[in-house]
Parts: structure tokens; sequence; C-alpha cells
């Protein structure tokens, strides 16, 4: 299976291994890839995993409670069945509570938003005999000072992931206050090939993008990361170890593959020293990065 280019990455308190056995174990088509500490972080030691769920992947990290999850990126799950979806359902729901109560809509035969004990948000959707061509799709959610903005964000996105398209919007109408006429009520589009959908909500929602939930791109040499940053990278003080802060606050890790091969070596020594070269990066240097691992 080839990778994604694009994947999401969820930051915990302390609980990114308890989460994965959770979701690996309520999803089919899902395992966990990995396992594995760093030490010596700014959060201390930290424990992560690389899990796929339904044959998405997925990272996540305990460092701390610097960052909280919340609904500003969701993922929507596309069921198969009413009986899929009940179950997932009452699996994910439990210790958690309901964003959008489970029932019938005008866009769905059943539908269902919650927020799992963790604080990951899942969207779950039956549209009947409709077919999907990707089981869980991250949703972003544009509010506060970027609502408003998704239509601009897609394009913006779309213009700097090769192989991106920008797929059926809905928009509000008049009197559906507080949202804007014309704003994006739900749309759907794909960078690399991977599919997203995004949202305008004018509500007085109290949060917002952050760390908690960023996404990964998987680059393949120095020139991708270099565009990739150059294309998304707008707050400076938000660049530490590969992490991005774009415009609409949306948070980005420009990641090089060549790190699975270095931090997943076993070799100890070589980790330790790979980790304290990257932490003192913003932007990774693949090159530095090599010379490090080979030297040490």
């Amino acid at each position: 299976m080839d990778r994604q280019k694009i994947t999401p990455y969820l930051w915990f308190d302390k609980e990114a291994l308890e989460a994965a056995e959770l979701y690996t174990t309520t999803f089919g088509n899902s395992k966990i890839l990995s396992k594995s500490s760093l030490e010596n972080t700014p959060s201390g030691k930290v424990d992560m995993a690389s899990i796929l769920i339904e044959g998405q992947e997925f990272g996540m990290i305990s460092a701390g409670p610097l960052f909280k999850i919340n609904p500003s990126i969701s993922f929507m799950v596309n069921c198969e069945s009413i009986e899929e979806l009940d179950r997932l359902w009452n699996k994910l729901f439990t210790g958690g509570e309901a964003l959008m109560e489970l029932g019938k809509y005008p866009f769905a035969e059943k539908y269902g938003w919650l927020q799992d004990k963790f604080g990951v948000s899942w969207q779950l959707i039956y549209r009947g005999k409709e077919k999907f061509n990707q089981k869980i799709v991250p949703t972003l959610m544009f509010v506060g000072e970027v609502c408003g903005k998704a239509r601009e964000a897609m394009s913006h996105y779309a213009s700097t992931f090769p192989n991106s398209t920008i797929g059926d919007m809905m928009t509000y109408g008049a009197g559906e206050e507080p949202d804007k006429e014309g704003t994006v009520k739900h749309a759907s589009f794909s960078l690399a090939g991977v599919e997203f959908a995004s949202m305008d909500s004018a509500h007085d929602h109290k949060f917002g993008f952050n760390e908690a939930v960023s996404l990964v791109v998987h680059c393949e040499n120095q020139a991708e990361i270099d565009e990739y940053w150059g294309n998304l990278s707008a707050v400076p003080e938000a660049e530490q170890c590969g992490w991005l802060k774009d415009k609409y606050g949306v948070s980005w890790q420009i990641v090089p593959n060549a790190m699975d091969r270095m931090m997943g070596s076993g070799n100890q020594s070589k980790i330790a020293k790979v980790t304290e070269a990257f932490l003192k990066m913003k932007k990774f240097d693949i090159a530095e990065l090599e010379r490090v691992y080979n030297e040490s």
C-alpha cells in the first residue's frame, strides 16, 4: 500500500497509547504499526504511536497538556450501514459527549457528531447507497477570526499540493445567520490525492485550530521540504522541529521520509543524536540529520 502524502497527527497529554488501542480495536482494517519513545524532549519522555485506522495512517504522541484537541478538525467516517454507524457510535461515545445528536438529517439517513473521551471529534455518517472513495475524511472547520476563509484556504492548499482538486460545495443562504450568505456550509477537496472536507461556522465556538491536531506532509527530499515550507509557513514564532502554522492557523509537520528509517533503526544512541539535532531545527535539514545519524 502506498503511503498517503498527508496524514493526521494527534497530540495527547498522556493518552496516545490508550487511544491507539481504542481506535485500532474499534475500526476495521486497523492496527498499530509502531510504538516508540523519545527521551529528553521539551516535554520530557514522550510516547508515540503510528497506527492504521481503516487503512489510513494516523500519528499520535503523548507530549503533555500544552495543546488540547478540539472539534476544529474532526474526522468524518463514511459508514457502509446503519448497523456499522451505531456500533462505532456506541464504542466511541463511551466517556465522551454528543456535539450533534445521532439521528436522521436532511443530508444523511443517519448522522451523529461526537467528541470521544480523549477529545477527538468523529462525524459518523450513513448516506445510503452513495459511494465513497475514502473511509475517513479529515474535516476543517473555520471559526472565529478565520470564519469565511474556507473557500480561500482550499484554493491555497490546492495550489500548494500537486494532484489536488476542489469538489462539491454547498454555501449558506439568506436567513442562515449568524453564518454569512455565500460562505461554505460544506465542501469537499483533495490534496495530493487525499480527501478532505471544510466548512465555515460563525457560531460562538470556544475553540480554533491549534497544534493538537496537525497534518503531516511526508517528503522525499529537501526540495519538497523547502517548497511546502515556503508555501505554508506564515507564523515564524510557531516554527519548531519541522512544525509550522499556516495563515489560517492550521498546523502542519513537514517531515522527510528518511526520518522513518533513522528513528526506526532501533539504535538508541543514533536515535538520541538525531533527536537532539532535530529539536534544534525549525525546518528540517535532511543532510544534517543524515550526517548526525551516520556519525553517531
